[in-house]
Formats: structure tokens, C-alpha cells, sequence
């Protein structure tokens, strides 16, 4: 699960990058124009206020910072914009060369609701959701988006947009079958009253009650918690060799605190990291680099994540990838020996 890079930049895509200089040349040459005449407009009030009245002290600075920050951002829109069609133009031929589709707005959909339900994202007060690469891979249904969730914090002056969660999110059809609800949570995400006594033995969500299971692995104990309605298949969806490719899949992306939720039919999958697929810019001479980037990074996720959805006990991860499984180890930096490392 790899794009041609040589490939689609010798071919359409390519193509179409090179007939995007016009664009780009419009929106460098509407930017200069803007910031130029936006610089001389904010001249008269910004004169108006440090040749005024004496007094206005903190004022003046609050003024002269927001004339500053408009005038930017209003000059800066027209190169956002081409950057952004450059970036849907990059990603939709990548996708497109691998069978499947991109789209750069996303609708929040059931593994979203999900996600949210039994805890895979924190609460926030607003979300923005992106860069969605969907369709069927190896004939399982496949969708991931970009996630990032804040949360207003402080009062007065001191109010501000935090954010609390940016990352992947992703969601496959799984590639067994089974019946329960399970969820693989990070360590200490669900404690005990003040912290006492370790993990709690039950959650719920949405009055729905997840037992505790012992892990078949005790070296994962330190890793991960494990709820599920019935622990049999529990230990069965997260069997050792499972939680190893989650792991895998956190270190490729440099990610941090991968969890998993097993929910009628399907795995929804949260990982913590940077922002992802960023493939546009203005200058010209970064596409390549930049077509490079999209690529590896979709199709490590996709190759990993195709690992994670075994179709068998413990499924081969190089089966999805690499010749063999230390082949892959030697990509993404996970070794065996480090598996039972607190993270």
C-alpha cells in the first residue's frame, strides 16, 4: 500500500501541478497587493490613535496589534486558499492511485460517536475534522480522518482555545467476526476513587458496563487496561501479537497513546500525533517533497493499519507490508524485547 511517487509525478498528477503556476502566481501577487494597500489603509486609524489624546495607553498597543493581525490575515487568505487546493489536488491523486478516495472535509459519523462515547477522544467545545482517505483495502471498508478537538479554558483576558487531542482517527471493518464490545485503553486512563488501588474493575458508558479483563500478556499490564462485555473474545481481539502492532503503529507516526475500540463489527483506532498530510505550499519547488511526504505517511498508517485488522489469531504484520515482521521492526523502531515498556 505504497504510491508511485515517480509515477504520479511523471503523470497526471504532475501534470496538473504544473498548470497550477498561474494560480499560484495570482494568489502570491493578490497577497503582496493586499497586505500593501491593508498596511496603508491601517496607517489613518493607527495615526489617529498614537497622535490622539494622551492617555489611551494599553489601547494603543490593542489597536495597533489588531490592525497588524488583520491586515496579515487578510493578505495571507489568497496563498491559504491555493494552498489548500494544492494540498486537495496532491492528496486526491495520491488516492486515487491506490483505489480509494480522499476528500478534505469530513462529516462526523457512528465511529466518531463512538470514539466519543467510550472514551478513544476527550470532551472538547469545538472540533475540526479533515483530510479524509476512505474506500476498501484488502475488501475491508476503510476510513481515516484527521482529529483535532479543544477545549476553552481560563476566564476574562485569560480565555483561550487549548487543544486536547489532535491526531488519526480510523476506523476498518474488522476481519473476523465477533460480538462484543472491548475496549483497550490506555494505563490509568480509568482509575480507581483518588487513584487508589489501580484500575477501576468496572466502566460504563452510556450504561453500558465493561468488566476489567486480565490481559493473555502480563508485560502489556503497564501498556494498556482492557474492558469488554464478554473477556473470552476479549482476549481474542487483543491477543499479544495485536497490541504489538498498535504499538507499531504509534511509533511509525511518532504518535503517542494509540487505543482501540472493538464495537459491533468494527475496530476504531485513536492516535495521538502532529498534524498529517499537509501536502500544499505555494512554492512550486516543494511539491515533490511534499507528494513524498503524503504518501509515506498514508501509506505507513494504511499498511500498519491493515496489519492491526488480522484476519487470523496474531495475522503476520509483514502480510500487509514488509517481507517479514523485523522488517518492519527496523522502520518504525519497535522492537520486541521493548514491548513490555511502560510508554
Amino acid at each position: 500500500m505504497r504510491a508511485d511517487v515517480n509515477a504520479l509525478m511523471a503523470g497526471e498528477l504532475g501534470q496538473w501541478l504544473a498548470d497550477q503556476s498561474a494560480m499560484r502566481d495570482a494568489a502570491r501577487e493578490k497577497a503582496r497587493w493586499r497586505w500593501t494597500w491593508g498596511a496603508a489603509l491601517a496607517m489613518i486609524p493607527l495615526a489617529l490613535v498614537w497622535f490622539g489624546p494622551s492617555g489611551l495607553g494599553a489601547f494603543r498597543a490593542i489597536v495597533t496589534m489588531a490592525a497588524v493581525a488583520g491586515v496579515g490575515v487578510w493578505g495571507y487568505l489568497p496563498i491559504a486558499q491555493a494552498t489548500k487546493a494544492i494540498k486537495v489536488g496532491i492528496n486526491s491523486g495520491i488516492a486515487k492511485s491506490l483505489g480509494i478516495s480522499y476528500a478534505h472535509d469530513v462529516e462526523a459519523g457512528a465511529e466518531f460517536e463512538a470514539a466519543k462515547t467510550y472514551g478513544l477522544v476527550p470532551g472538547y467545545d469545538r472540533k475540526k475534522l479533515e483530510d479524509r482517505w476512505f474506500g476498501r483495502l484488502e475488501n475491508h471498508r476503510f476510513s481515516l480522518y484527521e482529529t483535532h478537538l479543544e477545549r476553552r479554558r481560563g476566564s476574562g483576558k485569560n480565555r483561550r482555545w487549548v487543544t486536547v487531542f489532535r491526531g488519526a482517527l480510523i476506523d476498518m471493518e474488522f476481519g473476523r467476526d465477533f460480538r462484543s464490545t472491548t475496549l483497550l485503553q490506555r494505563a490509568g486512563k480509568h482509575r480507581k476513587w483518588l487513584g487508589l488501588g489501580g484500575a477501576k474493575d468496572e466502566v460504563s458508558f452510556a450504561g453500558h458496563h465493561l468488566a476489567r479483563v486480565d490481559q493473555v500478556h502480563p508485560a502489556f499490564e503497564d501498556v494498556f487496561d482492557l474492558y469488554s462485555d464478554d473477556p473470552v473474545e476479549a482476549r481474542v481481539l487483543a491477543h499479544p501479537s495485536y497490541v504489538e502492532h498498535l504499538l507499531a503503529l504509534e511509533r511509525a507516526f511518532k504518535g503517542d497513546a494509540v487505543r482501540a475500540l472493538f464495537h459491533r463489527g468494527e475496530v476504531v483506532i485513536a492516535v495521538e500525533s502532529g498534524k498529517l498530510f499537509e501536502s500544499g505550499s505555494i512554492i512550486e519547488e516543494d511539491d515533490r517533497r511534499k507528494v513524498e511526504e503524503a504518501a509515506e505517511q498514508f501509506g505507513s498508517l494504511a499498511k500498519l493499519a491493515l496489519a492491526i485488522n488480522q484476519n487470523e489469531r496474531g495475522r503476520a504484520i509483514g502480510s500487509a507490508g514488509p517481507d517479514n515482521a523485523r522488517a518492519l521492526d527496523a522502520a518504525t523502531g519497535v522492537h520486541r524485547s521493548a514491548f513490555g515498556r511502560k510508554r
